[in-house]
């Protein structure tokens, strides 16, 4: 997987509509966007429209990923 993000000393804050971030396989493929918002954070795996993907809320995620860890 091949997340880009080159921001060095730079605060971001989520504004109404969040941050999207385009994810793409090791061979540069698009695979998806991730939608991280104020309060929940959506998965559009391909070409999937803002809306249509898979919701969660933000404090989902937190226990989802502390499960695992």
């Amino acid at each position: 997987m091949q997340i880009k993000l080159d921001m060095e000393d730079v605060n971001v804050s989520l504004g109404n509509k969040g941050v999207t971030l385009r994810i793409a396989d090791n061979a540069g493929r698009h695979f998806g966007d991730l939608r991280i918002g104020q309060a929940s954070i959506e998965w559009m795996r391909g070409r999937t429209r803002e809306g249509n993907g898979v919701r969660m809320s933000v404090q989902d995620l937190i226990a989802a990923i502390e499960a695992n860890a």
